[in-house]
C-alpha cells in the first residue's frame, strides 16, 4: 500500500532512468494481449493452499531490442553491443487452484550478456514493486546499471505480473477518468468530502467489477507468486534467483513460503512489513514521508535557490491553499489542466522518493507559488505514470492487487476516526491521503490476504533495509527478516527509497557477492551513508 490516493508502494527508484517499452505490436513475443479475462470468466481462488499448477512449457524467445528505447539508457562503454534483448509470452492459469482451466498470458523479457559463460548461466528474475510496476522495464533498465560480474553470471529476466503492463492488463478507467480521480481533493472530515471520496471509490470498484467480473479476484499476490515458479520453469532454471524491490519483496517472500526448496538466492530490498495491518502500514508510510520532508526542508533552508522559499512546510501549505478551489494554471504547451491541492501533494510526495529530486521540488514549489504549476504537475505525472495525457495501467493494477490482498473494510467509523488522527499526526500528507481509505471498502468481496511468509528455505534470504526509507520504513526490513526465519539483514544509513544501486558501494558490493557466490554480509552489517 502506498499513500497518496493510489495506496501503493513505490516502484524502486532504479526505474527512474528507464524510458519506455513499446511492446505493442502483434509480433510473437511482443504482442498486445488478447487473453484478458472478461466479465464472468474465471473464479475466485479464495485459497492459498491450491495444488501445484501444471508444469510450464519452455518459453520461446524472439529478438525484441527494437521495442525499447535503448539509446536513452546510460550503458557503460562497450556493454550495449554485447547485450541481446529477447521477448516471450507464456500462459499461466487464471486460477492456480484450477490448473487446467482458463489461462492468461505473461510478458517476459530476457537480457543476455555475451561476455558470460553460457554453460553455467542462470537467470535472475527481477521485480520493481508497485504493485503494478513493469518487471519488463526494470530488467531493461538494470542492464545498464548492474556490474559486469552480475551480468556475466545471470541472464536478467523481467516479467510484467498478471494484470500489469503487457500481461493480461487490468484497465478499469479511461485516461480522462484518471485525470479526474487524481485531481479530486475531497476533505473526508466534512460531510460533503466524505460522500465524494466514497463515491469516487465506489465508481472505480464498480468499473472494474463490471468489466472483469469474477476473474478480477484472481489478480493477487499469492497467484502472482505461483506464476513466478512457472516463469522459472519456462526459462529452464532449476532454482530461483530473484531481486525484488519494495512490493517486490512481498512477492519474493511469498515465493519463498510456497517454494522453499527452489530458492537459491533472494534479495528483498525495501521490505514491506508482513505483519502490519493495512491502516498501520499506511500510517507507517505517512510517517516516513513526513520524516523525509523534514530532511528535504533542512536541505532547502540552506541551499539556494530553494532557501528563498522560507519555511518549506509553510510553502507547501500555502501552495495547497492557493490550488483550491480553482487550481493553478500551467505554462506547458497544450496543457489544459490546473494543479489542484491533490496534484500538488502528489508532486511533493514523488520528489521525496529520491534525494536527487530535492532540487527539482524546490524549483517546482517556487514556480507554482508564482502561479505556474508546470513543474509540480510534471512531478505528479511522474508518480501517476502519465505521459502526454496517457496513463499506464499502474493505478488499475495497483488497486486490483492491493484490494484483492486486503481484508474487507474499513468501516465508515474507522475512516472518520483515522482521518482525524492522521490530520494531526501527519500534517502534510495525512488528510490528503485519507480518501484512499475508501479504495477497498466497496471492492469485490473474494479476497486472498497473503499469509505471513515464514519460509523454511535451505539457503539464507538477504533482506536489505534503508534506515531512512520513506516508502517502506526500516522496521519492515527487521520484521521481514525475523518472520522469514532463515534471512540475513543488510542495512544502509541512507536516504530515499530502497538501497541497492542507490549510490552505496558498500551495499552494492555485498548484494553482488550474495547473488553471484551466495556470500552473506556479516550479521549486523550497516553500510554508512
Amino acid at each position: 500500500m502506498r499513500p497518496a490516493r493510489a495506496r501503493r508502494l513505490a516502484a524502486a527508484s532504479v526505474l527512474l532512468t528507464l524510458l519506455a517499452a513499446a511492446c505493442t505490436s502483434t509480433t510473437a513475443g511482443k504482442g498486445s494481449d488478447s487473453a484478458t479475462p472478461t466479465a464472468g470468466s474465471g473464479r475466485p481462488s479464495g485459497s492459498t493452499a491450491a495444488r501445484p499448477s501444471a508444469p510450464a512449457t519452455r518459453a520461446t524467445f524472439h529478438d525484441c531490442a527494437s521495442a525499447f528505447n535503448l539509446k536513452a539508457l546510460p550503458f557503460p562503454a562497450g556493454r550495449a553491443k554485447r547485450l541481446s534483448f529477447d521477448c516471450a509470452r507464456i500462459q499461466v492459469p487464471l486460477d492456480h487452484a484450477d490448473p487446467t482451466g482458463r489461462t492468461i498470458s505473461l510478458q517476459l523479457v530476457r537480457v543476455h550478456d555475451s561476455a558470460g559463460s553460457t554453460s553455467s548461466r542462470r537467470s535472475l528474475l527481477v521485480n520493481p514493486g508497485g504493485p503494478g510496476a513493469s518487471g519488463v522495464e526494470l530488467a531493461v533498465s538494470l542492464a545498464a546499471q548492474l556490474r559486469d560480474a552480475v551480468l556475466s553470471h545471470f541472464d536478467l529476466v523481467g516479467f510484467d505480473p498478471r494484470g500489469v503492463g503487457l500481461s493480461s492488463p487490468i484497465t478499469c478507467l479511461t485516461d480522462k477518468q484518471k485525470d479526474d480521480v487524481n485531481a479530486a481533493s475531497p476533505n473526508v472530515l466534512t460531510g460533503k468530502g466524505f460522500a465524494a471520496a466514497r463515491t469516487i471509490a465506489k465508481r472505480v470498484a464498480a468499473a472494474c467489477s463490471r468489466k472483469y467480473g469474477a476473474a478480477l479476484a484472481d489478480y493477487d499476490t499469492v497467484q502472482t507468486a505461483r506464476d513466478m515458479d512457472l516463469v522459472r520453469q519456462a526459462v529452464g532454471d532449476g532454482s530461483m534467483n530473484y531481486l525484488g524491490f519494495s512490493y517486490g519483496t512481498e512477492l519474493g517472500a511469498q515465493y519463498a513460503r510456497l517454494y522453499p526448496s527452489k530458492v537459491r538466492a533472494l534479495v528483498l530490498d525495501g521490505a514491506v512489513d508482513p505483519l502490519a495491518d493495512d491502516i498501520t502500514s499506511f500510517a507507517n508510510q505517512l510517517q516516513g514521508f513526513e520524516d523525509s520532508f523534514d530532511q528535504f526542508a533542512a536541505y532547502c533552508r540552506t541551499t539556494s535557490p530553494c532557501s528563498r522559499l522560507g519555511d518549506p512546510r509553510e510553502a507547501v501549505y500555502n501552495l495547497a491553499r492557493k490550488a483550491d478551489p480553482d487550481g493553478i494554471p500551467s505554462s506547458a504547451a497544450g496543457e489544459t489542466r490546473r494543479a489542484t491541492s491533490s496534484l500538488v501533494y502528489t508532486g511533493v510526495l514523488q520528489a521525496l522518493y529520491s534525494q536527487s529530486l530535492w532540487p527539482t521540488l524546490g524549483s517546482a514549489l517556487r514556480t507554482a507559488l508564482a502561479g505556474d504549476s508546470r513543474e509540480i504537475l510534471a512531478l505528479a505525472d511522474r508518480y501517476n505514470e502519465r505521459n502526454d495525457g496517457q496513463y499506464t495501467n499502474i493505478s488499475d493494477a495497483n488497486n486490483t492487487i492491493s484490494c484483492n490482498d486486503a481484508r474487507p473494510g474499513p468501516s465508515d467509523a474507522t475512516i472518520r476516526a483515522t482521518a482525524r488522527s492522521w490530520k494531526e499526526r501527519f500534517p502534510i500528507f495525512g488528510l490528503w491521503s485519507a480518501p484512499s481509505l475508501f479504495t477497498c471498502q466497496q471492492w469485490q468481496p473474494h479476497r486472498t490476504p497473503p499469509p505471513a511468509p515464514k519460509a523454511a528455505t535451505a539457503r539464507t534470504v538477504l533482506v536489505v533495509g534503508n534506515l531512512h526509507d520513506p516508502a517502506t520504513p526500516y522496521r519492515g526490513a527487521k520484521v521481514l527478516t525475523k518472520t522469514m526465519g532463515n534471512a540475513r539483514l543488510l542495512s544502509w544509513d541512507g536516504e530515499g527509497h530502497t538501497s541497492y544501486l542507490q549510490g552505496s558501494s558498500c551495499v552494492d558490493t555485498r548484494v553482488n557477492a550474495y547473488l553471484v557466490s551466495g556470500t552473506l554480509p556479516a550479521t549486523g552489517t550497516t553500510c554508512p551513508r
